[in-house]
C-alpha cells in the first residue's frame, strides 16, 4: 500500500514538473515568434560551480594566469577552444550563406507579462529562500518534503570549488540561525538584522572555526552567502536601493555563481533601471553556461528574463531608437551607410545622427548559444534625437581607452559648476545609451576594461560633488563588473595589469584611502584630454597651413598677371 502511495505521489510531481517545463517552453517559443523571425537556437546548457574571492583573481592576475583555464571545467573549455579553431572557416562560410545581406530586424516587442516575471524570480532569484541559513555539520533537508520547484538547480553557493563545506564560527551559526528564523516568519527587517550582524562577525574575522587556517576562498564564500541574503530580505520588503550595494558585493566576493548575477538583477528591475538589468541577466546566462549548467529549462527561463529586460529598455528609451541586423563578415563602409538608409526609412523621427556600434558583436536571448563556436552576432545601430550624444559615443568608439570628459582645459582641474553641468549631460544622457549598448555586448574589443573605466570616471564626478553614497554605489558596481570579466573573456597581460591597478584603486577609494597619486581612471581621462588638445592644435595648425598657402598661391597668380605685358 505504501509503495502504491509513493508510485501515485512520484507519478504526481513527474506530471507537475513537465506542465511546468512545457509552459515556460511555449512562453519562450510564443515570445521569440513574436520577435519578428529570428530563429530559436536555444542550445542545453550546464551547473554553477563554487565561486572565488576578489584576493584569489588578483593573485591569478599578477601571475599573468588566464582565470578561466584555472576553473574546475578545464577539459571541456579546451575542448570548446579546439572545436573552434577546427570549425572555424566552415561555420563562417556557412553563416555567410544564413546572413540576409543588409536585413535589419525590426523589434517587435511582446511585452512579457509582469506575472511571468514574477515567477521568472520566484524560481530563480529566491530558489533557496526556503532553506535561508546554511545547514552546518552535514544537517540534511528532510527527504518527506518535495522541493518547491524540481527542475531548478539546487547548488549550496557555500560549497567551495574543491567540494567542501567550510566549518563555521559558532557565534556565527547562531547568527544565522535565528536571522532564519525570523525570515521564515516574514520578519525580514529583523532577518536583515541579524544578517547585518554575521556581516560585522565575517569583517572581524569571526567567519571560520579556524579562523588561522581559514583559506580566502572558504571566507569569501561565507561573505557572499550573507550579502545575497540581505539582497534576498531587501528585496522582500521593497526596498531594492538598499539591496544594490549587497547585490554588486555578493558578486565581488563570488562571481562565478550564475544567481548572484541574477539577484543583481532583480534589483536594478526592481529600480527601473532595465539595461543594466539585461546586462547582469545575459552574464548570468554565460556564467551558468561557463561553469557546468546542465539544465536547459533554467538557461530558458533566464534568456526569457534577458528578453523582457532589453523589451523594457527599448520601450522607455525616448532620446534613441534601435536596429538590430544579423552579420556574420567584417563590417565595411558601404555597409553601415546601407544600414543608415535603412535606419532612416524605419525611424525617420531619429535621424539627427545614427551611430552603429563598430566593435561590438552583440547577442540577442532569441538566439544566444554560448557553447557555439561562432554564434550568430548582430550590428547594432542607434539613432538619436540629440546630435551631441550620436558624435560623443563615435568619438569613444575611435579610443582604446575611453575617455568619459568633455573638459576642454586639459591642465585646469574642472569647478565645481563644471562638474554638475558635466555630471548632468553624462548621468542623463550618455551613461543610459552606453548601458543599453552592453545589454547585448558580452565582451569589449579593445580594451577589456572598457564599459568600466567609464563608470569609475563617473564616480570621480559624484566624490567631486560630494555625493557619496551614490559614489559609493557606482564604485562597487564597477568592482563587481571588474571581478566578473575574466570570466568573460580572454585577457592580455597589459588589460591583467590594467584591471588589477583599477581593483586596487577601486577598493581604496571605497575603504577612504588617500594617496598623493592620482586614481588610475582620472590619469586615463588626463591622457585622454591632451590627446584630444593636441590633435585640436594639430588640426588648426594644418587648417592654417591650408589657408596660406592657397593666399600665397592666389597673390603669385596675381602677381604674374600684373607682369604679363598688355
Amino acid at each position: 500500500m505504501e509503495s502504491a502511495s509513493h508510485t501515485i505521489s512520484e507519478n504526481v510531481k513527474n506530471e507537475q514538473c513537465q506542465k511546468e517545463r512545457s509552459g515556460a517552453e511555449a512562453e519562450l517559443n510564443m515570445t521569440a515568434h513574436r520577435q519578428n523571425e529570428i530563429p530559436e537556437a536555444l542550445q542545453e546548457v550546464k551547473s554553477p560551480s563554487g565561486g572565488t574571492t576578489v584576493e584569489v583573481i588578483m593573485e591569478k592576475l599578477k601571475a599573468g594566469n588566464n582565470v578561466k583555464e584555472k576553473q574546475s571545467n578545464d577539459d571541456r573549455l579546451s575542448l570548446k577552444r579546439k572545436l573552434e579553431s577546427e570549425e572555424k572557416s566552415a561555420v563562417r562560410k556557412e553563416l555567410r550563406l544564413q546572413e540576409p545581406e543588409s536585413q535589419p530586424i525590426n523589434m517587435l516587442l511582446s511585452h512579457i507579462p509582469l506575472k511571468t516575471l514574477m515567477e521568472i524570480e520566484m524560481k530563480l532569484v529566491y530558489a533557496d529562500e526556503e532553506e535561508v541559513t546554511y545547514e552546518f555539520g552535514g544537517a540534511q533537508v528532510p527527504t518527506s518534503v518535495p522541493p518547491k520547484y524540481p527542475e531548478t538547480i539546487s547548488i549550496d553557493p557555500l560549497r567551495t570549488s574543491e567540494g567542501h563545506q567550510p566549518q563555521m564560527d559558532k557565534w556565527l551559526q547562531v547568527a544565522l540561525k535565528d536571522a532564519s528564523t525570523c525570515y521564515k516568519q516574514k520578519k525580514y527587517a529583523v532577518a536583515a538584522g541579524q544578517f547585518r550582524t554575521a556581516l560585522e562577525l565575517c569583517s572581524k574575522g569571526a567567519a571560520l572555526g579556524k579562523p588561522f587556517e581559514a583559506s580566502p576562498k572558504d571566507i569569501s564564500s561565507i561573505a557572499s552567502f550573507i550579502e545575497t541574503k540581505l539582497v534576498i530580505c531587501y528585496l522582500k520588503m521593497r526596498k531594492p536601493d538598499l539591496a544594490l550595494n549587497h547585490s554588486h558585493r555578493s558578486i565581488i566576493l563570488n562571481p562565478a555563481y550564475f544567481r548572484n548575477h541574477l539577484r543583481q538583477a532583480a534589483v536594478f528591475r526592481s529600480l527601473e533601471r532595465y539595461s543594466e538589468a539585461a546586462r547582469s541577466t545575459m552574464v548570468a546566462d554565460y556564467v551558468y553556461w561557463l561553469s557546468g549548467g546542465s539544465e536547459q529549462n533554467t538557461s530558458k527561463l533566464i534568456k526569457l528574463y534577458w528578453q523582457a529586460m532589453i523589451e523594457e529598455a527599448i520601450t522607455r528609451a525616448e532620446s534613441f531608437s534601435v536596429m538590430y541586423t544579423p552579420f556574420a563578415t567584417k563590417v565595411k563602409a558601404e555597409k553601415i551607410d546601407k544600414l543608415k538608409e535603412a535606419f532612416t526609412k524605419k525611424h525617420p523621427d531619429y535621424v539627427e545622427y545614427i551611430y552603429t556600434d563598430p566593435h561590438g558583436l552583440h547577442s540577442l536571448p532569441q538566439t544566444a548559444s554560448w557553447s557555439c563556436p561562432s554564434p550568430q552576432s548582430y550590428l547594432l545601430t542607434l539613432g538619436f534625437k540629440n546630435k551631441e550624444v550620436g558624435k560623443f559615443l563615435e568619438r569613444m568608439s575611435s579610443r582604446k581607452l575611453p575617455t568619459f570628459s568633455e573638459h576642454k582645459a586639459p591642465f585646469s582641474p574642472l569647478t565645481k559648476e563644471e562638474a554638475g553641468r558635466h555630471l548632468e549631460t553624462i548621468g542623463k544622457r550618455i551613461l543610459p545609451t552606453m548601458d543599453f549598448i552592453r545589454g547585448t555586448k558580452l565582451t569589449e574589443t579593445f580594451c577589456a576594461c572598457s564599459g568600466v573605466i567609464e563608470k569609475l570616471q563617473h564616480a570621480s564626478l559624484l566624490g567631486r560633488l560630494q555625493r557619496l553614497k551614490e559614489q559609493s554605489q557606482v564604485i562597487n558596481q564597477a568592482v563587481a563588473e571588474l571581478a566578473t570579466i575574466p570570466y568573460l573573456q580572454d585577457i592580455s597581460q597589459q588589460d591583467a595589469e590594467l584591471l588589477q591597478s583599477l581593483m586596487a584603486d577601486a577598493m581604496d577609494t571605497l575603504e577612504g584611502r588617500k594617496s598623493d597619486k592620482e586614481r588610475v581612471w582620472n590619469k586615463i581621462q588626463k591622457v585622454g584630454i591632451i590627446e584630444d588638445f593636441l590633435y585640436q592644435l594639430e588640426d588648426s595648425f594644418l587648417k592654417t597651413k591650408k589657408l596660406r598657402t592657397a593666399r600665397r598661391q592666389k597673390m603669385k597668380m596675381k602677381r604674374l598677371q600684373s607682369e604679363q605685358p598688355c
